[in-house]
């Protein structure tokens, strides 16, 4: 395992350098700046248990155990840090719905994780396979037309999720509504999320084009909170939760529940997380002038791990973070010893369930804003994708596939088996636009009938 050396004086970076991995600064502001890593990831990773009704407390131990599994697993060479992956939302709405304030029932959240952990053996199982026969065979299975449409479906599906939550209405007694819907005083309207949901969207646009450095980049994260205050000022928060919870304490676990329903609508999941992976790879390579291709399949081996242990214990899956990468190139500091610092802080932040109570107290307003803002992200990612490939769409190779997939993911179109959903949207959509473009591409070869 690479140990760190002291850069220079350890106080200072030269114009031009960066602290390498297998670096380190001094003590004092590499534990500093690894505590930022931890702030930076806040905001997308506490968003994931928010929306899906999954233990924060949980997400955030597994979210630390992962990173100190990503940096042993990489041999310490390969700095990132593993927060709650997006991805995932679409095939746990699917099978643990979430949006009355409650938390989904314990089965359905059970057979949830088993999804999750299957993902993270399937990722797992090609990170071992990349490590050994290399990479190309990705690139060749999903091309720049095919990752962005996937990253798009994953995004867009979201969009029924986001609405739900912005336009949620807040009855007179949630729990004897839910238990007698026919109940017209228990279910009466109070208020509606609408206006948190609006101050939330605008408070993360003006924060991020009227800051710099940090706070710019924590854009998502203290718009949430301005969205929190003015849904305190709406009474839409209730801090009994916090007040009855202790200040030290184990974070709650729950335990997969096998169902052959999870594979159709997890696996495609992996699609996307080795497109994240990869480009985080690269993205470190590119930004330490250092060749990180043999890391690759370490780094997919890992992240499969790090899902595979969090669903066995009631964790979200994860996945490398792009919030990260701006802080390092931010910073110019690559030091794997930051990340030892930040898994470490969110194991400590973890056992406080104080902390994890009130990150619970969110308001689905305030969730509903921010995935307004997050969910349209991610699907235009996928669009950048397209644009930083020069993806040609004349082709009807390329159109195709993606044209049909996207349809298919974005309206949630499923195949149910006896009453059962045995594959989502993003599943199908996916599916169907990798089998679509595998067809053609050989056949307008062979037939010279367009541009392959």
């Amino acid at each position: 395992m690479a140990l760190w050396k002291l850069h220079g004086n350890g106080k200072s970076i030269a114009p031009g350098e960066v602290v390498a991995p297998d670096e380190r600064l001094g003590w004092g502001r590499t534990i500093s700046m690894g505590m930022q890593h931890v702030v930076a990831m806040f905001g997308a990773t506490f968003l994931v248990p928010l929306i899906t009704g999954f233990p924060p407390s949980t997400t955030l131990f597994f979210s630390g155990i992962g990173t100190i599994f990503f940096l042993l697993i990489t041999g310490n060479k390969l700095p990132s840090y593993l927060g709650s992956s997006f991805a995932f939302l679409a095939p746990i709405a699917a099978v643990a719905p979430h949006n009355t304030g409650e938390a989904p029932s314990l089965e359905n959240m059970g057979v949830a994780l088993f999804g999750v952990m299957v993902a993270g053996i399937t990722l797992a199982i090609v990170g071992a396979i990349v490590h050994f026969a290399g990479s190309k065979w990705i690139d060749k299975l999903m091309p720049p037309p095919m990752t962005g449409a996937i990253v798009m479906i994953i995004g867009f599906n979201l969009a029924g999720a986001a609405k739900n939550n912005f336009q949620y209405q807040y009855v007179a007694d949630s729990a004897g509504c839910a238990a007698d819907p026919a109940n017209t005083a228990a279910c009466a309207v109070t208020g509606t999320a609408d206006l948190t949901g609006w101050i939330t969207i605008f408070a993360i646009v003006l924060i991020t084009v009227l800051f710099r450095g940090i706070i710019g980049r924590l854009s998502i994260l203290l718009g949430v909170l301005v969205g929190y205050v003015a849904a305190v000022f709406q009474g839409q928060v209730s801090f009994a939760a916090i007040e009855g919870a202790d200040w030290f304490g184990l974070p709650e676990y729950h335990t997969p529940v096998a169902n052959p329903v999870v594979f159709g609508l997890f696996v495609p999941v992996v699609l996307v997380l080795i497109a994240e992976n990869v480009g985080h790879v690269k993205s470190v390579a590119l930004m330490t002038g250092k060749n990180y291709d043999k890391q690759m399949g370490r780094a997919l081996l890992a992240d499969g791990v790090a899902t595979t242990v969090a669903g066995i214990g009631g964790g979200s899956g994860t996945t490398t973070y792009a919030e990260n990468i701006g802080v390092m190139a931010a910073t110019k500091v690559y030091s794997t010893a930051l990340y030892w610092v930040a898994g470490i802080t969110a194991l400590l932040l973890s056992l406080i369930p104080k902390f994890g109570q009130a990150i619970n107290t969110v308001p689905t307003g305030v969730i509903g804003g921010a995935g307004v803002v997050l969910y349209g992200m991610i699907g235009l990612l996928g669009a950048r994708i397209w644009v930083e490939n020069k993806v040609d769409f004349t082709s009807p190779v390329n159109l195709f596939p993606a044209a049909v997939g996207l349809i298919m993911g974005i309206s949630d179109l499923s195949i149910t088996i006896d009453g059962n959903t045995v594959a989502g949207g993003v599943a199908v959509g996916t599916v169907t636009a990798l089998v679509l473009y595998h067809i053609m591409k050989p056949l307008a070869k062979w037939r010279k009938t367009a541009q392959a």
